[in-house]
């Protein structure tokens, strides 16, 4: 990004935009866009293959499903995601079933991993409220226009980070739409009495709550930002202030949930697995489910309850890399 020819005005604008932003990256990187108005662009070549970047180990059912991972100086390292692979039977047969935790900004390599990995799947089930029947050309971008979206575009922006949407390739055959339609999602929230701003206020709330924590613990994320905003390596450097709120997200998302749960969590989760017990009942034994990681904590507890499948093993994948260059 070129600043120097900025004047005082633009530069405070732009600052004021990056922080507006900041604000809400936390549930914008965790939860997908709600809606999906996008534009076709021009098709282009998948990423190339690369290779694994973590090693499996032995589940720790009390990890999140996001995690930051530090050196032995304890420098932040790598924003990571996890892949939990859970196994057990269904009408006699064996099954596995992978919960894969999304973030929705995140480096090409990433994506590109992603992509290789979901080759291997029977089916893939993906979230995304949109109509049934939607078809996600290559290189569709992310609709600016939703307010999520929006955000989700400004931090690939100022993040130097690429957008799911346009980095994961939906034309694959095994891939499986697992989500509402707008309509279905827009009936339950008013079925549930809830509204976007009932949403956005609980989030504030959550938000708030978080950086009071932080500034308890002797952490003032709003100086790092300030520092970062100004640094040479701002991207690097405002990917670690971001990635250091990812420890909060289980409180962030229960604000969307409580004992009557949510339609933006609770409701799409139900709906992703009547499309998972599906999938098992025509037969199908390798499935993967493709859902922002704020999903997966509910996720976990119905694949044990009602499916009586059991985690088997952890893979954490890089969703950012934080290392110096």
């Amino acid at each position: 990004m070129r600043h120097r020819s900025e004047r005082p005005q633009q530069a405070i604008g732009r600052l004021l935009r990056d922080l507006y932003v900041l604000a809400g990256g936390v549930a914008a990187v965790l939860l997908a866009p709600q809606l999906l108005a996008a534009q076709t662009a021009p098709t282009e070549n998948p990423p190339a293959a690369q290779p694994p970047n973590a090693a499996a180990e032995p589940p720790q059912l009390g990890e999140k499903w996001v995690r930051l991972l530090r050196d032995a100086d304890d420098q932040p390292v790598a924003l990571q995601t996890a892949v939990v692979r859970y196994t057990g039977a269904w009408k006699g047969r064996p099954v596995n079933v992978d919960l894969v935790g999304a973030v929705h900004v995140g480096d090409a390599a990433y994506y590109a991993d992603l992509n290789r990995r979901f080759t291997a799947y029977d089916a893939l089930l993906y979230e995304l409220v949109a109509p049934q029947g939607t078809v996600i050309e290559k290189g569709t971008r992310a609709d600016t226009r939703h307010p999520l979206g929006a955000i989700q575009g400004g931090m690939k922006s100022i993040l130097e980070l690429e957008h799911q949407l346009e980095k994961v390739d939906y034309t694959r055959p095994n891939f499986v739409h697992a989500d509402m339609s707008p309509e279905e999602f827009f009936k339950t929230m008013e079925d549930r009495n809830e509204g976007v701003v009932q949403m956005f206020m609980r989030m504030m709330g959550q938000s708030i709550a978080a950086q009071s924590e932080q500034q308890a613990q002797g952490e003032s994320a709003d100086a790092e930002i300030l520092v970062a905003l100004f640094a040479k390596d701002r991207a690097r450097r405002l990917k670690i202030v971001m990635a250091k709120q990812f420890h909060q997200m289980e409180g962030l998302l229960s604000s969307f949930g409580g004992e009557d749960g949510s339609t933006i969590i609770t409701e799409r989760n139900k709906k992703a697995l009547a499309v998972l017990r599906q999938q098992l009942d025509q037969g199908t034994r390798n499935i993967g489910v493709f859902y922002g990681a704020g999903h997966l904590a509910d996720m976990h507890e119905r694949l044990v309850k009602d499916f009586k499948l059991q985690p088997e093993q952890i893979t954490w994948l890089t969703a950012w890399d934080l290392k110096k260059p």
